[in-house]
């Protein structure tokens, strides 16, 4: 009997990805989650391109693989890969990377279960990823997982971590639009 190395799952719109042995389809964003993902995909491209040290894209499929488990598709809401880890030529013609990206953000969305998001985090740290950032836009927070552990930062905090050299993001612009210029 040949051995199942890899799990897939039917290509849909939005994307599905496989989370606590089952398939789960991303939910379209709203609001809160659009702003919070957009701003920082936004923040992490500049960065990224000032830097030129890889690529950021939003809901990018990745197929990945912890050691010792099955590898699976997932699609972190916005994720960074490096050059160094996939060198920008690789990156031109690899749709799907099959390692995991080095930055993940997921945004928190109302129909979220807490054991699928721990998953998920669990399963990219596992992978190879260096830090996810949970954004929750409700408690206007990010959670910064890293295997040897997490921290929480505030909607007055700035975002730095050392895997992105020179980041900076305000965390309260997450959570924010810019109100229109006043009538004359």
């Amino acid at each position: 009997m040949a051995k199942l190395l890899e799990i897939r799952v039917p290509e849909t719109k939005p994307a599905t990805e496989w989370v606590n042995g089952r398939a789960l389809q991303k939910m379209g964003p709203r609001r809160a989650h659009s702003i919070a993902q957009a701003e920082f995909a936004s923040a992490l491209i500049t960065w990224a391109r000032a830097a030129r040290a890889g690529t950021v894209g939003t809901e990018w499929d990745f197929a990945i693989r912890p050691p010792g488990e099955m590898r699976r598709p997932l699609v972190p809401d916005v994720a960074f890969l490096s050059y160094s880890r996939l060198p920008y030529e690789k990156q031109l013609v690899t749709q799907i990377p099959r390692i995991a990206p080095d930055v993940v953000v997921e945004v928190k969305s109302p129909g979220d279960r807490k054991a699928d998001i721990d998953e998920k985090i669990r399963v990219y740290l596992a992978a190879g990823t260096s830090v996810v950032f949970f954004v929750d836009p409700k408690r206007e927070t990010v959670t910064i997982h890293e295997r040897a552990g997490q921290r929480v930062a505030g909607a007055r905090e700035q975002l730095t971590h050392p895997v992105l050299p020179g980041f900076k993001l305000n965390i309260a612009a997450l959570f924010t639009s810019p109100k229109p210029k006043p009538k004359r």
